[in-house]
């Protein structure tokens, strides 16, 4: 897997999870709602995490510098 995702991005999606977070863990959004987002804050993480996000290969979507990749 080649990286895709710039450091930009990653840091904009672990503070959109951390806030999903917070919001589902105060109770402010629960339920089916809280549930949907809660995993969708996870993958976040994860895509994050690994700087390779799924859903932009198909579409040749990179928010990667071309010193960033490896």
């Amino acid at each position: 897997m080649k990286k895709n995702m710039g450091s930009a991005d990653r840091i904009i999606r672990i503070i959109i999870a951390a806030i999903v977070g917070i919001l589902y863990f105060t109770g402010i959004i629960s339920g089916t709602l809280g549930l949907i987002l809660l995993i969708l804050a996870g993958i976040f993480v994860l895509t994050s995490l690994i700087s390779f996000c799924p859903l932009y290969a198909p579409f040749g979507i990179r928010t990667c510098d071309l010193k960033e990749k490896i």
